[in-house]
């Protein structure tokens, strides 16, 4: 009586192993009789590595996985945060009309005398204040001024309306702003219209 639990120890072990390998000889569909214990081992080898194989590709397949939702993320926070930047360029281009508008008035009126513009000294500093102030505005939203004068024509950001003849400029540079152009950060809303110089013509 006493040996009887003796007897049936490691009896589960070898039973669970003896299933395992069932099921892999008759996933194979190999008969386990029909194998000498060599070709047994050989063939859960072979189970072994096609199965380590098989593990290496789902973790490929994981990390690549991993690496598409990352890439993702970073796609949807560049897009989120480019939106954000130019949420409000609708409203700015159609604020830049009103400001060159009030910078040519103020222009106009400084190039005239009190009497002939009708325009009290203290009502045009008020006009300047107010510029000032929208120019601020402005600027704390991104908006900067596209250079024009002393440089090479750009058609990214420069709209010629015209050429002139020139021999202080070479051909091909800017000769005058004829509307100031405007970007916001680095996109262009708002086109620069200048003249560019061309060589003199030979009489």
């Amino acid at each position: 009586m006493a040996t009887g639990p003796q007897e049936n120890s490691g009896q589960p072990e070898e039973s669970g192993l003896e299933q395992e390998l069932d099921a892999i000889l008759a996933q194979a569909e190999v008969d386990l009789d029909t194998l000498t214990i060599e070709d047994q081992v050989r063939l859960l080898k072979a189970r072994l590595e096609q199965a380590q194989k098989e593990t290496a590709e789902n973790l490929d397949t994981a990390q690549r996985a991993q690496a598409e939702m990352a890439n993702f993320r970073r796609r949807t926070d560049e897009d989120r945060i480019a939106n954000s930047k130019y949420a409000n360029s609708r409203l700015i281009a159609k604020v830049l009309p009103v400001l060159e508008e009030l910078e040519l008035a103020i222009g106009h009126s400084e190039n005239q005398t009190e009497g002939q513009t009708g325009i009290s000294e203290s009502l045009l500093e008020g006009f300047k204040l107010i510029q000032r102030k929208l120019t601020g505005v402005l600027e704390s939203e991104g908006v900067s001024a596209i250079q024009c004068i002393g440089l090479m024509f750009n058609p990214l950001e420069h709209e010629a309306l015209g050429t002139e003849e020139s021999t202080e400029v070479e051909p091909g540079y800017i000769t005058k702003i004829l509307r100031p152009g405007f970007r916001l950060h680095d996109r262009v809303i708002s086109p620069a219209q200048v003249m560019v110089a061309r060589a003199p013509q030979n009489s």
